[in-house]
């Protein structure tokens, strides 16, 4: 960034900018005299409308004419104009001297001439400058590099070109000796030198006589000299001598200083004349105005264009900071000559203002009506009734009617403050900025004499230049010596006030339209009256009689308002008495005449003061001799050289006609005087007599009521108020300790809160309003409490070891303050310190709990708690004990992952080194438990090893199951391992013998023996033919281990009474004959039920059986075949003896011829379930065969090996049946019907008694296991049976199918008088006659002993035998 020169412009502060609401712009006074405490600190101010206020252009374009003024740039600037107005005196003094003024060079920089001049003069003059050589420094305050000889130059500089002029200026006869101006003549000119561009007078055309005459006066043929040197008295070298072209002197050429080489081109003065030229006074300095006139639009062609070509951009691309920095350095140098034009003070009645006015030139549309009669329309504000000047009766251009003003790049409005020191306010209608400066109204002095210390040559010329708005100064100067300055830049639709005093100035970026007024309030009143009295020391004229204006205000005392009427009573007062006083001084001065006088019915330029131009009005002097002519009571001697007696004392009103003009205003200001004065004593009471917030609102309820105006002491009234309420408010929610949830809830700082030094502040700002309010005393005990809580913290703090019970304890005293402690955030992180501390110690002290997932946790939660040395010091514990922690877990989690495993003896060293970490660590407690599991098996395994009989397959199976999942290296594992694949090995091989191809059977199911018994009484209920397979399905013992098949084997007596137990109920005592397909076959058929595996022959069992015996496993298929094998040996046995004891031919021989009695081989099968198969055939009785060959040929067919003795006992059986079988039917056929009934029924008798035997024999064991079981289902399905009778007896009929009979018949008792048992145990007893209905015991009289024992026949069935 580049630095700034240091003579480049640094702009000032900016001014406060105001954005009104709605509500606060819809009264221009009010909100201008709510702003106006902090803008008449900076002098001016900005104010933006509220979006949307945005006024019609109003002005017509085309009709605007104006006339600019033209502004030089380097004139303006007031040390710049000295410095030019100098240049003029020095150029004009050589020029009357028959010289061009050349401004030479020093150091490559044009030399100030002016400064030169000033610093030689500081120093006390040439010839003390040369005898003291100070040339130097001089050189060096202007600028100039040391050690160049720069001061030789400057004084031989001074010497030619100033000292002549300085001797001519202090009087020094410049006629001297010809020794001195020989001396002089040798500095003149004698370096290069430069011109310089310089005011020229206006040179009359000279004629043609006169450039013929010769300036050479001839001599005449007399001797007598007509013409000598002044300076010497000679007449020689008359070709020598010059005349004076304004008294017609004659002087040598060389006899004068400077000597001339030539003779003058113009006109020449002698010294005489030249004394007469420069003494005459210079012209008041003034803008002139333009030759040609402009439209507003060709104004605005020609300023674009300016701006466009000066920049070398788009006038809009130039930036504001540019232009100003541009202008202030054009202002301020000399040789820089830029010429702007400004249309200024364009009166808006002749051409229309920009702002729309009733009956006006410019249609306002519909929404546009409000801007005609809104506050900010500046034709309306000025004459709005909260404006004072509604009292002058006469229109002011620019005070009272708006001027317009049309403005271009650098066109500039000069330092000045409005007439009568009024308020002023500015709007931009459109256009680019225009840029402000402004001083507050208190450094109005100050400013005036800076400039006047500057510029001092201006001021003597023209005394009231500040009121003439030619003169400008660079704000940056006027910081540098104290005065505050500040700007701003408006612009399009924006305003700028200027308040009573303040000196503002400004310039404009480019083309742009604003419009300006006046107005005053009541506040400026003093001030009016001030500047009056100003004016008349300056003798600077009034734009309207301040007296007058008073006077017309104090006529309409009835209709003033209460605080204009005050301010009219004070300045009437202080204007009464001045007019005594001022009266009573003429009278004793000797003026005796007096007479009335109508001053206000006269122009103001006709009562001016002859001497102050003050306007009069309440009184003058006049004289008869000098008739139209008056001056004020103050110069009475300056009115004329008469005698004082001659004067007349004009008056427009006598004394006694303005004390009751004031008495007036008095009294209609008095009421208000008076609460003025009450709420004036209230605002500044002290200590005890503050009155309460009470009175305060009780004095704005009045005002209220009376309508007081909404002044500054009102405001104030208002605005203490206030911050007595809210301090009362405050201090109320400090006490209650109403607050947001903080703490508690997370913590946080509400925006309600305050610190404690705040807290501390407010009690004192309590203490310092004007009223009492009744909680400052408490809340000064609050701050005490709040006070001792710092320091009780401080002690906390600073102790290392403090628990948390101290801390929550005074944290839970913090919650009652409602105040932002910095000690809190401090507390909370020792608190949670403290608390991580105190888990940390848990955590250590329980071991078994300090897994590494609480030490990351905790070492988390530590990391981020505030830095302390404890928490530290355990941070470190903690991360060195999780970092050996986490060590050892990875290293023991691989021991026990490596493959092959690791030895017990090495596991072992590891676990003894990880026992002494305090710690929870799940792999090295894993590790622990796999060394010990690993040495119980190992035991076990010795164990096993050293008994002498031989192991069970399901031990061994579970210690490998075990061994395998222990990873830890065991010897006799592997050897455990082959003997369990040799039994796995062995059962696939006894599988795929026995097994038939998609058996649903198990190896051990097929090899143990059938016991799929009934389970219950032959005399329990009978089942449907689905309902027994499913229940036979359910009662298929279960063997899956040595156990259940030692416990199978164990209920038989021995291998045949066991086979015949199982299975002999199954045969019913039917069988059933099926034709086989293949008529040759002499194989027994078995139903899928009956024949459960492919039934080998012994042969390949037997090698099975040898096999196993060699593994030395006990396993429970092993025992079941070694089994199976001996029951199936005994069969042999015993159809060996049964044969030979029968006198049967030799089984295997028979085997050979098969029996036929049609000779055709015809195959049956004796099925143990036919009934539930349902085979066609044809059945017959078989009572009277071999009740012990049947037994025998079954128990045959039901063993899982094949023998040829089945085969042959099965065709033996077939033989003798099909020889029986037609026996009978013979017989049958020959009987009475009646004694085949009989026989039938001797036969289902003998069959019923054998088959309840049979079945109480092979399920006592099983009643005997589930005799608990049932006493706990039974009275839940009695419920269950008692419900189904309800609901089937609620849907029987006698039309219902035979399901629907059975499921009645099961769930009735047919007995009459039913008795409806309920209970735990309901039983049940079945009739042995035709009927085979199901009867409750109790209700047939049967006891369960009975009904096991006996036979049961019910009263229908006994009645129809009798019959």
């Amino acid at each position: 960034m580049t630095q700034p020169r240091p003579d480049e412009f640094k702009p000032p502060p900016e001014c406060p900018v105001f954005e009104p609401s709605w509500e606060e712009f819809a009264d221009p006074f009010a909100f201008i005299n709510k702003i106006r405490p902090i803008a008449e600190k900076t002098g001016i101010c900005k104010v933006r409308p509220p979006p949307g206020w945005q006024p019609p252009f109003a002005c017509n374009v085309d009709r605007l004419h104006f006339t600019p003024r033209i502004q030089r740039l380097n004139e303006l600037e007031a040390q710049t104009r000295v410095k030019l107005n100098f240049l003029d005196k020095i150029a004009k003094f050589w020029e009357l001297q028959g010289c061009s003024l050349k401004i030479p060079h020093v150091e490559r920089k044009i030399l100030d001439l002016y400064q030169l001049n000033k610093n030689v003069a500081d120093e006390g003059g040439f010839d003390i400058v040369c005898r003291d050589r100070r040339w130097t420094a001089i050189a060096l305050k202007m600028g100039f590099a040391p050690g160049k000889a720069v001061g030789s130059h400057l004084r031989s500089h001074y010497e030619r070109i100033l000292y002549p002029y300085n001797l001519f200026q202090s009087g020094a006869n410049l006629l001297v000796s010809w020794t001195n101006a020989l001396t002089l003549m040798s500095f003149f000119f004698a370096e290069k030198e430069i011109p310089i561009l310089v005011k020229q007078e206006p040179i009359e055309p000279v004629s043609e006589a006169d450039e013929n005459k010769s300036r050479y006066k001839k001599k005449p043929s007399l001797d007598v000299d007509l013409y000598i040197c002044l300076v010497c008295g000679s007449g020689s070298d008359e070709d020598r001598l010059l005349l004076c072209d304004g008294c017609d002197d004659s002087y040598h050429t060389f006899c004068l200083i400077p000597p001339l080489n030539d003779v003058p081109k113009g006109d020449w003065r002698c010294p005489k004349c030249l004394a007469q030229e420069c003494s005459k006074p210079q012209e008041a300095f003034g803008f002139e105005q333009a030759y040609r006139d402009y439209s507003l639009r060709a104004f605005g062609e020609m300023a674009d264009s300016f701006k466009s070509d000066y920049f070398n951009m788009p006038v809009h691309m130039v930036p504001t900071e540019l232009v100003e920095k541009e202008f202030w350095r054009l202002v301020s140098t000399i040789e820089e000559d830029v010429t702007v034009e400004y249309g200024a003070d364009i009166a808006s009645k002749e051409f229309g203002s920009g702002f729309p006015i009733r009956n006006g030139r410019f249609k306002v549309s519909e929404k546009d009506e409000m801007y005609l009669k809104c506050g900010w329309n500046l034709n309306n504000m000025a004459m709005m009734d909260p404006s004072v000047l509604t009292h002058v009766t006469a229109d002011i251009c620019g005070m009272t009617l708006p001027w317009l003003y049309v403005g271009m790049c650098f066109s500039s409005f000069c330092w000045h403050i409005e007439d009568h020191w009024s308020y002023s306010i500015n709007y931009l209608h459109w256009g680019e900025p225009k840029t402000w400066y402004g001083a507050p109204g208190f450094a109005a002095e100050q400013l005036e004499a800076v400039m006047k210390k500057l510029a001092p040559e201006l001021f003597q010329i023209q005394p009231d230049l500040l009121h003439q708005l030619v003169t400008i100064m660079n704000p940056n100067t006027l910081m540098s010596h104290g005065v505050p300055i500040y700007r701003t830049n408006q612009c399009a639709g924006e305003f700028v006030i200027t308040f009573p005093r303040a000196y503002h100035s400004g310039f404009n970026q480019g083309f742009n339209f604003a419009e300006a007024v006046n107005f005053c309030t009541v506040d400026w009143m003093a001030l009016g009256r001030q500047c009056v009295d100003h004016y008349r020391l300056l003798h600077r004229y009034c734009v309207f009689s301040h007296d007058e204006m008073i006077c017309q205000m104090a006529s309409k005392a009835n209709s003033l308002d209460v605080v204009l009427a005050s301010a009219v009573q004070k300045d009437m007062k202080d204007m009464i008495r001045e007019e005594q006083d001022l009266r009573d001084k003429v009278r004793k001065m000797g003026v005796k005449h007096c007479e009335q006088a109508e001053y206000n019915l006269l122009q103001d330029d006709e009562r001016q003061c002859a001497k102050c131009r003050t306007t009069c009005y309440l009184s003058a002097i006049t004289c008869p001799c000098s008739p139209g002519r008056l001056v004020c009571l103050h110069h009475i001697q300056d009115l004329c050289s008469c005698p004082l007696t001659n004067y007349t004392l004009n008056y427009r009103f006598t004394l006694d006609d303005l004390y009751p003009m004031m008495n007036a205003v008095k009294q209609r200001a008095e009421f208000y005087d008076e609460w003025a004065s009450h709420v004036t004593e209230t605002l500044e009471a002290k200590l005890d007599k503050k009155k309460s917030l009470s009175v305060f609102r009780s004095l704005i309820n009045k005002s209220e009521l009376k309508m007081f105006p909404d002044n500054d002491l009102l405001r104030q009234l208002r605005l203490v108020t206030q911050d007595a309420e809210k301090c009362s408010s405050v201090a109320q929610q400090l006490l209650n300790g109403k607050r947001q949830t903080r703490y508690r809830c997370g913590g946080g700082k509400t925006q309600s809160q305050l610190t404690v030094e705040e807290l501390r502040s407010f009690v004192r700002q309590l203490y310092n309003l004007p009223c009492s309010l009744p909680q400052a005393p408490k809340l000064k005990e609050l701050l005490n409490c709040i006070e001792d809580f710092q320091t009780h913290s401080e002690k906390l703090l600073a102790d290392e070891t403090t628990g948390t019970a101290d801390i929550q304890s005074l944290l839970d005293v913090s919650f009652d303050f409602d105040v932002e402690l910095p000690e809190l955030p401090l507390l909370r992180e020792r608190l949670a310190q403290a608390r991580w501390l105190e888990g940390v110690q848990q955590a250590s002290t329980q071991h078994s709990t300090l897994t590494l997932e609480t030490m990351r946790r905790l070492i988390d939660q530590g990391v981020g708690l505030t830095p302390h040395p404890s928490v530290e010091k355990a941070m470190a514990r903690l991360q060195e004990l999780l970092t050996v922690s986490e060590h050892w877990e990875d290293k023991t989690s691989s021991l026990l992952k490596a493959r092959p495993p690791l030895s017990i003896e090495a596991l072992s060293e590891t676990a003894e080194k990880v026992a002494g970490i305090p710690a929870y660590l799940p792999n090295c407690l894993m590790l622990k438990d796999s060394i010990s599991r690993a040495r119980e098996w190992l035991q076990e395994a010795e164990a096993l090893q050293d008994e002498d009989s031989i192991p069970l397959f399901c031990n061994l199976s579970d210690m490998v199951i075990r061994g395998q999942d222990i990873p830890v290296q065991l010897g006799p594992l592997k050897q455990l391992e082959s003997l369990v694949a040799e039994v796995q090995t062995w059962k696939e091989c006894a599988a795929k013998t026995f097994l038939m191809k998609n058996s649903h059977f198990t190896l051990l199911e097929v090899l143990c023996p059938r016991c799929e018994v009934e389970a219950g009484s032959p005399k329990r209920k009978s089942k449907k033919a689905k309902d027994i397979t499913q229940h036979s399905k359910k009662k298929m013992v279960k063997l899956d281990c040595l156990s259940d098949v030692e416990k199978a084997l164990s209920e038989t007596k021995d291998s045949a009474s066991a086979v015949m137990r199982t299975f002999s109920f199954s045969t019913s005592f039917y069988v059933c004959v099926r034709a086989s397909s293949d008529s040759r076959s002499a194989q027994a058929w078995l139903c899928p039920h009956c024949r459960r595996s492919e039934k080998p022959s012994l042969d390949k069992v037997l090698p099975l059986l040898a096999s196993l015996q060699r593994i030395q496993v006990r396993l429970p298929e092993g025992d079941a075949l070694h089994y199976l094998v001996e029951r199936t040996v005994s069969w042999q046995q015993r159809a060996r003896q049964v044969s030979s004891s029968c006198g049967l031919p030799d089984l295997e021989e028979s085997f050979a011829t098969p029996p036929s009695p049609d000779g055709k081989v015809t195959s049956t099968v004796g099925c143990t379930h036919d009934l539930l198969h349902e085979q066609p055939g044809v059945c017959c009785a078989a009572a009277d065969l071999s009740v012990e060959l049947e037994e025998l040929m079954v128990e045959g067919l039901l063993l899982q090996v094949s023998l040829p003795e089945i085969t042959q006992l099965y065709h033996v059986l077939l033989n003798g049946l099909r020889t029986h079988h037609t026996n009978e039917r013979t017989s049958l056929q020959d009987d009475d019907p009646s004694d085949c009934d009989k026989l039938k029924q001797l036969l289902n008798g003998a069959e019923k008694k054998a088959k309840r035997r049979l079945e109480r024999e092979a399920v006592e064991p099983e009643r005997r296991d589930k005799a608990k079981k049932l006493q706990n289902k039974r009275q839940k399905m009695n419920k269950e049976k008692n419900l189904e009778r309800k609901a089937a007896s609620t849907t029987s009929s006698p039309h219902s199918d035979f399901s629907q009979s059975d499921d009645s018949e099961e769930e009735m008792c047919p007995a009459e008088g039913c008795q409806q048992p309920e209970g735990d145990e309901v039983d049940w007893v079945q009739c042995d006659g035709s009927c085979n209905q199901w009867f409750h015991q109790v209700c047939v009289g049967v006891t369960a002993e009975l009904a096991e024992n006996e036979d049961y026949v019910c009263d229908n069935c006994t009645i129809s035998d009798g019959r």
